[in-house]
């Protein structure tokens, strides 16, 4: 769970592996499934583990993880077939929730304001990441704002790994960062 590289194309796939990634989550928001699947087929088998984002059937067709969002329908589809399951959390109560739901892990933030993702509320910060890392016993991933000057923070706040999308091109020195606070 040390870094997980959110991706939308191939090429990036590839550079997220060879950079370290241990988890390449293929993120192409409003992508019909089909799509996905075709993706996660030229990836399959680069080294990290694969995650789908949003899409259950996705990831049931590819055998790989999936990564769902508080409102996400198929938590418990997932869950029953045996998937990875990440779920998105900005609280304790959210993530708890999560892990009660079957969650293999929880994706906590955003930590800091990230420009990937504009409508993801208010950062909840290192104090914020901390809750939710004492609120549960799956691993948790921290995402957002996240690069290499201070991934090492979230995993001294308790994280387990952090998630990476503008910083996918500075991957190694990320995972550097996360190495050493380990």
């Amino acid at each position: 769970m040390r870094v997980h590289a959110l991706v939308s194309d191939a090429e990036t796939a590839r550079a997220a592996a060879e950079g370290g990634a241990s988890v390449v989550q293929l993120r192409l928001k409003g992508a019909r499934t089909e799509r996905l699947v075709e993706l996660g087929r030229q990836v399959a088998g680069l080294g990290p583990q694969l995650v789908v984002n949003d899409d259950v059937d996705a990831a049931l067709e590819l055998g790989c993880g999936v990564h769902l969002g508080q409102d996400d329908p198929g938590a418990e589809r997932a869950a029953a077939a045996g998937l990875l399951l990440g779920i998105s959390a900005r609280t304790r109560r959210e993530a708890a929730v999560a892990e009660f739901a079957g969650a293999s892990y929880i994706g906590a933030g955003p930590i800091w304001t990230t420009p990937s993702k504009p409508d993801a509320g208010e950062p909840i910060g290192l104090d914020g990441l901390r809750d939710i890392c004492l609120s549960v016993s799956v691993p948790v991933v921290a995402i957002g704002g996240i690069d290499a000057s201070n991934a090492a923070d979230c995993i001294r706040a308790g994280a387990s790994g952090v998630a990476v999308i503008r910083a996918v091109t500075e991957l190694s020195a990320v995972r550097e960062a996360v190495d050493a606070a380990l």
